[in-house]
């Protein structure tokens, strides 16, 4: 029998969903919880095969709480509950240790052969919104190959083109020079350069310089 706790603010939804699961021979509601604090509590006390959070809830959100609940309960699963059908959203839930997604619009059937996935050690989203995630992460992907660097690494990157030293560019970003240094070893690892020329090619073919004097040229 899979042991399941529900967790949502409101007792309508929360009775809802404990007739959908109930309906089920091989599912069974061992607890309720209307906040984060309260499912924490009854996690550490009921050690539920699966614990069902809503993401929207009064003080942490579901996705927040969500480590709280596997630390009190380590063999428990937790499956979000969500109206969002955004993808940046199941990745911030999975790295919260989630090991599934559901829309609240899911169908009774869906809901519980989420809650059976779940249970038996897979990971659970719905077939339309796993396709969107697996494409926003290829873009991501695709983005990061183009340009490898972090928004600070640019900074550092233009600064250096510029001709400015590790002194220079510490003093400009309010950094250390070992933190300016780290930077520029950083980029020069990413990219695969080795000399000064090599950034300034590099931060023309970007654009970076182009930006840099746009910004002269608008403080005059």
């Amino acid at each position: 029998m899979i042991r399941v706790l529900i967790v949502d603010d409101h007792a309508v939804v929360r009775a809802g969903l404990r007739h959908v699961l109930d309906s089920a021979t091989d599912i069974e509601t061992v607890g309720e919880a209307g906040d984060g604090r309260e499912a924490v509590f009854e996690a550490r006390s009921r050690k539920p095969d699966v614990i069902l959070v809503d993401v929207v809830m009064p003080g942490k959100s579901g996705i927040e709480v969500t480590p709280e609940l596997l630390k009190e309960s380590p063999s428990s699963k937790v499956l979000v509950l969500s109206m969002q059908d955004d993808p940046s959203y199941v990745r911030e839930a999975f790295a919260a240790g989630a090991s599934g997604y559901v829309l609240k619009e899911a169908a009774g059937a869906e809901l519980i052969n989420a809650v059976r996935e779940v249970a038996r050690g897979g990971r659970y989203v719905h077939p339309e919104l796993g396709a969107r995630l697996i494409e926003a992460e290829a873009k991501a992907r695709a983005e990061a190959e183009l340009d490898p660097l972090s928004e600070r690494e640019r900074e550092v990157l233009r600064l250096l083109a510029l001709g400015h030293t590790n002194q220079e560019i510490a003093k400009k970003l309010y950094i250390s020079v070992r933190t300016a240094e780290t930077h520029r070893a950083h980029i020069m690892q990413k990219l695969r350069l080795s000399t000064r020329a090599e950034l300034v090619r590099y931060a023309l073919k970007r654009g970076l310089l182009d930006k840099a004097r746009r910004g002269e040229d608008d403080s005059v």
